[in-house]
């Protein structure tokens, strides 16, 4: 549905020039959720605007519903933007016209006749539970209400795609989560492909069915979201979900980490548990058949759509042969294992 083909946006030349987007490949299926995140100024508004072409790409070709957009005329192009609709972080409504009047307006845009435009748009306030807002106006609306209409309006046209700008970013917890239901039921009812970009990790967690980081302006990883959060392939990816886990080792122990192995020392190991290891009693095996103490610092189960993540942070407490045993031991089963220092075993 959605198909970037080498796509890159540079801004400015020579010893100037700015490279928001770096040559970036990227397919988004009939009716995925496809999320990207990464940090503030990485790219990711950069990416989701070359969809539309509200920045052309200074190279590659964009692909929406098996048209080349960057292959058309300007007119063409407005045409072909009927079928893409968009939401943003601050909704972008104008606030003379009401809730009504707001969601019609691309349908006035577009010439539509006024007998079929209350014949959609009324549909659309059912749809988004707007329907007692009609003769509301922005300033009587509250957050979450306002993008309810940015996305009753972006829906106006009966677009094939929506993208989504930090949409939830304005909003608190509650109302993220009411306005992501939204988006599922809408993906659900209408088979609409969404691509969306955030930084919140909770977002992706909860609606997306693929996710790519997104770092200076490249897309260094992409996966399924139960792979992303259970197994990322990248230092960057690791820092993600660790910041968003909150799973992070006492400071008084970080201070006392070091980077090397020796003879008096023991691991401090972070791991990661998926699928059939998290019911696994690996801890107590650690013990009974590597001869190691386990150490439990930080622990936690996450559910992540259909799968379950366990984390947790531990010193293994032996000789230097017993912990590598328990290292391997521990390489061998279905978990991630990330080593982050070591500590002396008589501090």
């Amino acid at each position: 549905m959605i198909t970037l083909d080498n796509v890159s946006k540079t801004y400015g030349s020579g010893s100037q020039a700015i490279h928001a987007l770096k040559p970036t490949n990227l397919h988004v299926p009939q009716g995925a959720i496809h999320g990207v995140i990464g940090l503030s100024g990485a790219g990711k508004s950069t990416l989701i605007r070359c969809v539309n072409l509200l920045e052309r790409p200074t190279t590659g070709r964009v692909f929406v519903d098996g048209q080349e957009l960057t292959a058309l005329d300007a007119k063409a192009l407005n045409q072909a933007r009927h079928r893409v609709g968009m939401i943003f972080q601050h909704f972008n409504l104008l606030s003379s016209r009401t809730v009504f009047a707001n969601v019609a307006l691309p349908l006035e845009l577009m010439g539509v006749a006024k007998r079929e435009i209350r014949d959609r748009v009324q549909p659309l306030l059912d749809l988004t539970g707007l329907s007692d807002k009609v003769d509301k106006y922005p300033a009587e609306l509250s957050g979450g209400q306002k993008q309810r209409v940015a996305i009753a309006r972006a829906l106006a046209s009966r677009p094939k795609v929506l993208l989504c700008d930090e949409a939830t970013s304005a909003l608190d917890p509650q109302t993220t989560a009411s306005i992501l239901e939204l988006l599922q039921d809408i993906n659900r009812k209408l088979g609409l492909t969404i691509l969306l970009i955030t930084h919140e990790m909770e977002v992706v967690k909860t609606i997306c069915h693929k996710v790519g980081l997104i770092s200076a302006g490249e897309l260094v990883e992409e996966a399924d979201v139960g792979d992303f959060f259970t197994a990322p392939s990248t230092r960057l990816g690791r820092d993600f979900l660790n910041a968003f886990l909150e799973l992070e080792p006492p400071q008084a122990l970080v201070d006392r980490l070091e980077a090397q192995a020796g003879p008096s020392t023991h691991p401090v190991v972070r791991l990661t548990f998926a699928g059939d290891a998290v019911a696994t009693p690996l801890v107590s095996r650690l013990a009974r058949d590597c001869g190691v103490d386990v150490s439990i610092l930080e622990a936690k189960v996450e559910s992540i759509q259909d799968r379950t993540l366990g984390l947790m942070i531990a010193e293994l407490i032996g000789s230097p042969e017993k912990t590598r045993e328990a290292l391997d031991y521990l390489e061998s089963h279905d978990l991630q294992v990330e080593v982050l220092g070591h500590v002396q075993r008589d501090a």
